[in-house]
């Protein structure tokens, strides 16, 4: 008798102790263990990030580090690192952390517009996705892509249509630019084309015109008007006479893109670059600029007017003065020139 109670009180004391390590086991797995306040935190995985590199990114937005580790183990999740873009919700378990970090990669909106070179793009988007500036830059302009799919080094930019995104923050470079191809596909549908076609322009001639019109004006509104007085000059083969070119060409030649020019000098009209249009007529080789959208569409869609000069109103800041004939723009321009010069402004 005295035996079989032994034997009972040790089999309820198994059972106590199974008892207490499953409902250890079953609090590790199952029960909460998030430290953020937040409805939702969010963990970036790169590619090459180990089980420890992991473990520390995620560490404080956990209440246990221990347990997570354990489960992350026990559910084979160590040896099996997923890159990407999680979202972690508050409350969740390991359990569920550890599902959530292993398939459920989120996009990412990013976003670009107004970059003045290719370079300065890779720059921009090496900051909203996992890719480094320098494969980006390498991607974009591939020498057999660019040919392949009817770019040069110089319209390459022509490629990016300035917006906003979605799309997997571990993407890589090649395919980030892969992505942005069927976006400008996209974005020239047959309507934009046809357009083109009637202003005998290239899409890529479109773009770089288009980025002229933006340098030349911020007002939006104003922005078919000057498309309007550049389309006149090419159809009478007048040289464009753009002032941002200028302002390019100097910058490319000096290879100093953080020169800030404010007055354009008559010598520096007589720079030799194929940017100049002060002396090369038709549309540059390339864009100056990442034009807006709204500039793209400006010059498809130009207002149709006997406008062939254009000069900064001192009246209207920000607006310009129009003129049909070269004496009435003399005459704005030279107020314009000795109201600059007045302002003390040299270069």
């Amino acid at each position: 008798m005295y035996i079989k109670k032994i034997i009972i009180a040790i089999v309820l004391i198994g059972f106590i102790v199974c008892a207490v390590f499953a409902y250890g086991v079953y609090g590790a797995i199952f029960s909460p263990n998030t430290a953020f306040e937040n409805e939702e935190a969010y963990l970036f995985v790169a590619s090459d990030a180990t089980f420890k590199q992991v473990t520390e990114d995620i560490a404080p937005l956990l209440k246990d580090v221990e347990s997570f580790v354990s489960v992350a183990e026990r559910k084979g999740y160590d040896t099996n690192i997923k890159s990407g873009h999680f979202a972690i919700k508050k409350g969740m378990s390991n359990n569920d952390i550890i599902n959530a970090i292993r398939s459920q990669n989120k996009p990412v909106k990013i976003a670009f517009n107004n970059q003045e070179r290719i370079e300065n793009l890779a720059g921009r988007i090496a900051t909203q996705i996992e890719a480094d500036s320098l494969s980006l830059l390498l991607a974009m302009k591939e020498p057999n892509f660019l040919k392949a799919n009817g770019f040069t080094e110089e319209t390459a930019l022509t490629m990016y249509i300035p917006n906003s995104y979605e799309l997997y923050w571990n993407i890589s470079a090649k395919g980030f630019r892969d992505r942005m191809l069927k976006e400008h596909k996209r974005f020239w549908n047959d309507t934009r084309k046809a357009k083109a076609k009637l202003l005998k322009l290239t899409p890529e001639q479109i773009y770089a015109l288009a980025s002229i019109v933006h340098k030349e004006t911020a007002k939006v509104e104003e922005r078919p008007r000057v498309a309007g007085v550049y389309l006149n000059r090419i159809k009478k083969g007048i040289k464009l006479d753009a002032d941002p070119t200028i302002i390019y060409a100097l910058k490319k030649k000096a290879n100093d893109w953080d020169m800030v020019i404010k007055r354009v000098l008559y010598k520096d009209l007589e720079i030799s670059s194929p940017y100049n249009t002060y002396r090369n007529a038709g549309v540059p080789p390339g864009p100056i600029f990442m034009p807006d959208i709204s500039a793209i569409d400006a010059v498809l869609n130009a207002e149709k007017h006997g406008y062939y000069y254009f000069v900064a109103d001192i009246e209207r800041f920000g607006y310009h003065k129009f003129a049909k004939t070269l004496s009435q723009h003399n005459a704005n321009s030279a107020a314009y020139k000795r109201w600059i010069s007045n302002q003390g402004v040299r270069r």
